[in-house]
């Protein structure tokens, strides 16, 4: 199961003279990511380099921003993937100090600037929402929509010979709602596709 962080986790790193500011953080949607990143930008404009790493619903996007092709985004992507994250944007802002790395000591550099802020990490599981969808009598309706609201569960209700509900929300919840609302309607209920 994939996970994300519970809160923001930045540190700062110098190597030869260079500054680099790793910082992973959590995101809902690539967009937001890219938003962040155009701050980051804003708030560091004598900065080198502004590279970045986000995973967003298992949708890769990245940047080395004029580093060298593979040195920069593609290993802090690996710290990332290597810890099973998902929904996070992890940037590194590098002030060069005038001493070049050379390609293997950028990689480890930039590996170092993002897995060194994740031991201080908290982190929490990425739960999907789950869903269900099933057809019941009218006379059900009420006490379908006290459930669902006692376990916390979205609910949409259409009309036809019948109330079709559609449920969603975190998978325990929905499995706990299923086998509480069956007992009481004694059965009396479709599961749908």
């Amino acid at each position: 199961m994939s996970k994300t962080l519970a809160s923001p986790v930045e540190q700062l790193l110098e190597i030869k003279k260079s500054r680099f500011i790793g910082r992973v953080e959590p995101i809902q949607s690539s967009e937001e990511g890219l938003k962040k990143v155009e701050e980051l930008r804003k708030k560091h404009p004598e900065a080198t380099h502004v590279c970045y790493s986000l995973l967003a619903q298992g949708q890769v996007k990245q940047s080395d921003d004029g580093e060298p092709s593979g040195t920069a985004a593609s290993p802090m992507l690996n710290v990332l993937q290597h810890k099973d994250l998902d929904n996070v944007l992890a940037t590194v802002v590098r002030y060069f100090g005038g001493v070049k790395l050379g390609a293997g000591g950028l990689v480890r550099a930039y590996s170092q600037a993002i897995s060194e802020p994740l031991q201080q990490a908290e982190y929490v599981d990425l739960t999907l929402p789950a869903q269900l969808k099933l057809a019941l009598a009218f006379e059900h309706e009420s006490l379908i929509r006290h459930l669902a609201e006692q376990q916390k569960l979205s609910l949409t209700i259409n009309y036809t010979h019948e109330v079709i509900a559609e449920l969603e929300g975190e998978e325990t919840a929905l499995k706990c709602f299923l086998d509480d609302f069956s007992e009481q309607v004694r059965g009396q209920l479709r599961l749908l596709e």
